[in-house]
């Protein structure tokens, strides 16, 4: 599934490519092939923008439903050029350089925003390997919210190598920095009671300051809800905005705990809007895009 999605995302690159825009790409294939190293792929990665730019990768609606099934969640139709090559080049060298993971160390912790980016948007097509978990730690500790995101957004690779410990504390953080859930591959199936806790902890926290809580906290809350969660969903559905309402309704909704069922029926507007189908966490997560 890697490879067919790669090259999905490669013909998508090379159409948009001038006629010294791929002879340049297609130079930097072929050493990455046939006389791998981590130098060529500094030079590649170093070289990029400047030989391909920086414009938005052009793929259509239509495209992208096609390839849906081979991207695994991925987002290519968010990638620029210059971060779609760059994957391409890393990609290519994981299967021909031996310990690739060197140079792919040095890119994360000595190459610039954009080249951390392509490295962390690569991972879902990079070989399994543990020697790189460590590095991917470090980029969720990163102050760079676009280098976070790399990484938990659109990216399968958290929900599918972090433990509950690690994927907690990305969940949290993504919150402390502004960044979006909505996004992040696997939310639903990975939510877990622990994380559930922390959640309602931060909420109180933010209480007490004045501040506001996001809607899309209560996503990661709903299913194991009960006692003291419970009364922090009734509050936040009494004091709080539309779409926090909303957010809590969905909660209330996947909640086990009878109780929740009865603090829905204090909400009939979104209760009707739940049995119709006209709200669920996508829809929300639109409203809530569109409203930022």
């Amino acid at each position: 599934m890697a490879n067919d999605a790669l090259d999905t995302i490669r013909t998508w690159l090379t159409r948009q490519l001038d006629v010294e825009q791929q002879s340049w790409f297609d130079a930097q294939l072929e050493v990455l092939t046939n006389t791998p190293s981590g130098k060529a792929l500094h030079l590649a990665f170093g070289f990029t923008s400047r030989k391909l730019g920086r414009a938005d990768l052009l793929v259509t609606l239509s495209e992208l439903e096609a390839a849906y099934p081979s991207l695994s969640g991925c987002a290519p139709h968010n990638w620029s050029v210059d971060l779609t090559a760059r994957v391409i080049f890393l990609v290519t060298a994981s299967r021909t350089l031996n310990a690739w993971e060197t140079p792919f160390a040095s890119l994360v912790r000595h190459g610039d925003v954009a080249e951390q980016i392509a490295c962390f948007s690569a991972l879902p097509f990079l070989p399994d390997s543990d020697k790189i978990d460590g590095l991917v730690g470090e980029g969720l500790r990163t102050n760079m919210r676009a280098v976070f995101e790399a990484i938990a957004h659109n990216n399968p690779y958290p929900a599918a190598r972090f433990d509950d410990h690690r994927w907690n504390h990305m969940v949290l953080k993504a919150l402390f920095i502004g960044a979006r859930l909505y996004p992040i591959i696997g939310l639903d199936k990975r939510a877990n009671a622990e994380l559930a806790r922390i959640l309602c902890d931060y909420a109180n926290e933010r209480w007490a300051a004045g501040r506001p809580v996001t809607p899309e906290l209560w996503r990661c809350v709903g299913p194991f809800a009960d006692g003291p969660m419970l009364r922090d969903l009734a509050r936040a559905a009494r004091d709080g905005t539309p779409d926090e309402r909303a957010a809590v309704a969905l909660a209330l909704a996947a909640a086990r705990a009878p109780e929740a069922a009865m603090i829905l029926t204090e909400m009939p507007d979104e209760k009707a809007a739940i049995e119709v189908g006209a709200l669920d966490w996508n829809t929300l997560a639109s409203k809530l895009e569109t409203a930022a």
